[in-house]
């Protein structure tokens, strides 16, 4: 009977550290492509890499796919898939093995290895819970200038405006027709982290006299509410038949609804220094410059709620 307590208890040990091992051939990681993980491969066993979601692309260096080709390393992939197998074909091998995912690169260092890794399970990184971010003066300018750089920042540096929407009018402007003037909506934007739309505007004089207004009392209307601009790039006088262009920004709040829609009809009035000069009244609210049959699918844009303004802090 002791005998059989002592053999119990030697071999139990071994058991849980046998098991240890092997939990210690499936290792998890987190995504980071300034990371290169190295990873331990064998010729007598499959080491397997997974993503979250199917491989775009894989490129490495002394590798083959089929065996036949010459290489240190195999590697097994189908396309559309989101893993990877790896097996060492001689000793001591090294190379690098670079993945393309959700449009950046990660990068490993393969090894042969007496000790092999069975699994790799990489994981995104946890989301960053979202932190509302004070809309201040400078916060909105910032926005004026991703919206001024926007085609250039899209195509180049996307990570700097994800998410932003983008309404391109340049081709059919909707018109605001205020009889001495009219303003030309050329681009719509919308940065829904920071629930705020941005517009360019063009506006032309027709009068023979300069128009002199106050930018950042310039009028938006949007079905029923009027809205004024948080921070505006406009020039404050326009020339006799002149053209001049800008931007303004209108944050939505943080008290009132979101996701005012860019679908919606904007018209735009000027705040005119001349008190003899009649305020035209805007279109009526759903009406708009551009025909239903302009738009993608030949209906007219559907309205979200509007709503008024915040005070922005300084």
């Amino acid at each position: 009977m002791n005998r059989l307590i002592k053999t119990i208890l030697l071999t139990f040990p071994l058991t849980l550290t046998s098991a240890h091992a092997v939990e210690q051939r499936v290792q998890d990681f987190l995504l980071d492509d300034h990371t290169v993980y190295e990873v331990p491969v064998s010729a007598t066993r499959v080491t397997t890499i997974s993503f979250p979601s199917p491989i775009a692309a894989i490129d490495a260096a002394l590798t083959t796919s089929d065996g036949k080709t010459p290489g240190l390393f195999q590697i097994a992939h189908t396309k559309g898939t989101s893993y990877l197998s790896v097996r060492a074909l001689a000793k001591d091998a090294t190379t690098n093995l670079n993945v393309r995912w959700n449009n950046r690169t990660y990068v490993f260092e393969l090894r042969e290895s007496g000790q092999p890794w069975y699994s790799v399970l990489l994981e995104p990184q946890p989301t960053k819970s979202h932190v509302v971010r004070p809309l201040t003066p400078a916060r909105l300018i910032g926005l004026l200038d991703k919206a001024k750089a926007f085609a250039l920042l899209k195509t180049q540096h996307p990570d700097v405006v994800p998410g932003v929407e983008h309404r391109d009018l340049r081709d059919q402007p909707q018109v605001t027709d205020c009889a001495d003037y009219e303003v030309r909506l050329l681009e719509a934007f919308r940065f829904p982290e920071d629930d705020t739309l941005v517009f360019q505007l063009a506006i032309t004089n027709r009068t023979d006299k300069p128009i002199e207004h106050t930018p950042e009392k310039l009028e938006v209307h949007v079905a029923d509410r009027v809205l004024n601009p948080s921070v505006c790039d406009l020039t404050s006088t326009i020339a006799a038949h002149e053209t001049v262009f800008g931007y303004i920004a209108i944050s939505t709040g943080l008290e009132g609804p979101k996701d005012l829609s860019l679908k919606n009809d904007f018209t735009f009035v000027l705040a005119r220094h001349d008190p003899t000069a009649d305020t035209p009244a805007p279109a009526p609210a759903g009406k708009t410059s551009v025909d239903p049959k302009d738009t993608p699918d030949g209906t007219p844009a559907v309205e979200s709620v509007p709503i008024e303004p915040t005070p922005i802090p300084q």
